[in-house]
């Protein structure tokens, strides 16, 4: 199991942040675009709350959401049962999906396991499970541009992007360059969020720099066909 300091640690805050981001959907399009979710398998490896789980079924998916972290599989059952929604969760590992071989169309992996090198058991069981036909759409920062991408790489200067790239080219993904926002309605929200993401100093600085409630963030969705 791999911790997740941010979501595991101030999952309320990070609800703020799925809230923020992204309101324009043009993660959920990019990855509507590479496999038609109506009547889809749809497999969320790493779901964390369960925030994308109901808005995948209410597109016509079979969902389900694989999570390590037990707090956070009751927080995500409890969400689903609060919308009266289809999906599922199960406490799982990406490294051994509770899932048969051949059962899933589409994985969506948000911010979660799949980084580069050491992800490579969670790969192997991406193999097993996806049909032939199918699409792994895995999303992540792309620390190259973009005012977060700034941010992060003054934060983790030991984050070495090239070789992240280098390393998905291997495993034969694509990577497809997106631009999000994050969108907050109160700066409160904002800056707990930065606080979450980055450690204390680097978030100290860029909140001195930066105003105002929206934030650009590039990502790199990286996908694959099986």
């Amino acid at each position: 199991m791999i911790r997740s300091p941010n979501i595991w640690d101030t999952p309320d805050v990070y609800e703020l942040e799925n809230l923020a981001s992204d309101r324009a959907g043009v993660i959920d399009r990019a990855v509507a675009a590479l496999h038609p979710l109506a009547g889809a398998d749809l497999l969320d490896v790493g779901c964390g709350s369960g925030f994308h789980l109901p808005r995948f079924a209410e597109r016509g998916a079979r969902v389900v959401g694989v999570e390590p972290h037990l707090p956070l599989v009751r927080r995500a059952a409890n969400r689903l049962r609060a919308r009266g929604s289809r999906a599922r969760v199960l406490a799982g590992d990406a490294e051994a999906l509770p899932l048969s071989a051949g059962s899933v169309d589409v994985v969506h992996a948000r911010w979660a396991y799949f980084f580069g090198a050491g992800c490579e058991p969670g790969l192997a069981e991406l193999s097993r499970v996806v049909r032939p036909g199918g699409v792994a759409c895995l999303v992540d920062n792309d620390a190259t541009r973009s005012t977060f991408g700034a941010w992060f790489s003054r934060a983790y200067p030991a984050y070495d992007p090239v070789a992240v790239q280098r390393f998905w080219d291997r495993q034969g993904f694509t990577t497809e360059a997106l631009t999000i926002e994050w969108t907050f309605d109160r700066r409160e929200d904002l800056e707990a969020v930065v606080r979450i993401e980055l450690p204390p100093g680097a978030a100290d600085a860029v909140l001195a720099e930066h105003e105002g409630l929206g934030v650009d963030y590039a990502v790199a969705l990286r996908w694959r066909r099986y």
